[in-house]
């Protein structure tokens, strides 16, 4: 498998979480889609992009349990929170409520969000180790006559933990309270049904665990929530009459689509590549890909937490491919420039609540090999 990656082969790679890795086949038919474009750009973006984008789309939709209708792509899940957030109508004294287990980058954007509107954020700090049940309680019990929405991740950044979103979800509609997940993490790396699980807004990132081309991400909103989404950069979409018109060849036909897909000029070859990453995974089992990662990830998790006594932060079940392995507290930066400078192992090294984390990440071309190198490196730490 690791021959499939375009991975520096004298590097070991233990950070697809941040940023993924394409396949040969992915990359391949990513570059033939880039062809296709400077052999006509006018008639490929002005009269073909719309019914390739959708089709692109339906493949997408139908990976990740979705209509392709409630469905659009973006570059990334920080634009989807973004699209979101700033679409939101907010008033003094309303909140929304979030977790300190959150991507940086997404809690700014609420923050400057709630600011600009007179709102609040609302962080519930959540007790590690974790348990199911003590989140699901904390974020019910948060949930007040105040509170407009509620913002979490299904696979948190600086820690790895899948949280048990399903119940939060179900309390937060039973108050007609809004939902958005921050999926980054997880399609790919995790069995997703969108309109089973029914967040009003979900956001996912196709270039990690997907193993889709940079810069490829989806934003799902339930049907009833399309009118309310604005766009971050307004263009055509707002101009142009809805029902069929000659626009309908590069910015499609539905509000939603008409909104989000047409954002000026930019390269659609990444998007229009997503299906054949989808075709690469079902190509090789990736259900038992996975299932192996797992069983790597949660092993390496406990050899190390019985060397250095520091207690994983939850149980096994609450782990995908990414594991939080616990090091004594210190600077991040320097403890990943060491164990990539002195040992050439590639791995994040990330923090939350005084703690330091070496974020491991095991995908299908990773090796116990690949494991027992970092393992053996951070017995010198």
């Amino acid at each position: 498998m690791k021959q499939q990656f375009l991975l520096d082969p004298s590097i070991t790679f233990l950070n697809h979480g941040s940023y993924g890795a394409l396949p040969r086949p992915v990359f391949e038919d990513w570059q033939r889609w880039q062809m296709e474009i400077e052999r006509n750009p006018v008639q490929f973006l002005a009269r073909r992009s719309a019914a390739l984008l959708r089709q692109a789309r339906e493949r997408l939709a139908a990976y990740v349990g979705a209509r392709a209708d409630d469905m659009v792509f973006v570059p990334n899940a920080t634009t989807g929170v973004n699209i979101v957030a700033r679409s939101l109508v907010l008033r003094p004294g309303d909140e929304v409520l979030t977790t300190d287990l959150e991507y940086g980058a997404c809690l700014a954007t609420w923050r400057r969000v709630c600011e600009a509107q007179g709102a609040t954020l609302r962080v519930v700090k959540i007790a590690l180790p974790l348990t199911s049940q003590d989140f699901i309680d904390a974020m019910s019990e948060a949930m007040g006559s105040a509170t407009r929405a509620v913002f979490m991740s299904h696979i948190t950044s600086p820690t790895a933990l899948i949280l048990p979103i399903e119940s939060v979800l179900r309390e937060a509609r039973r108050r007609g309270i809004l939902s958005l997940i921050d999926g980054a993490h997880a399609p790919g790396q995790m069995e997703l049904d969108l309109n089973a699980l029914g967040a009003d807004f979900y956001t996912g990132n196709c270039h990690k665990w997907l193993c889709a081309p940079k810069g490829t991400a989806f934003l799902h909103a339930r049907a009833e929530h399309h009118a309310m989404l604005h766009a971050n950069v307004t263009s055509w979409g707002y101009v142009a009459p809805e029902g069929p018109s000659n626009w309908d060849g590069f910015i499609g036909s539905g509000l939603f689509e008409r909104r989000m897909q047409w954002l000026g000029t930019r390269d659609l070859s990444g998007f229009l590549a997503v299906p054949s990453a989808i075709d690469f995974q079902q190509a090789h089992d990736w259900p038992a890909q996975r299932q192996r990662c797992h069983a790597m990830a949660i092993d390496m998790l406990h050899r190390v937490a019985q060397r250095t006594g520091l207690a994983p932060i939850a149980p096994d079940e609450n782990f995908g491919q990414m594991a939080p392995l616990s090091v004594a507290h210190q600077p991040a930066a320097a403890l990943r420039e060491r164990l990539f400078e002195q040992f050439g192992i590639e791995v994040p090294v990330t923090q939350h609540d005084g703690r330091s984390f070496v974020r491991v990440s095991v995908q299908a071309y990773n090796s116990q090999d690949d494991l027992a190198r970092l393992e053996q490196a951070m017995q010198t730490l």
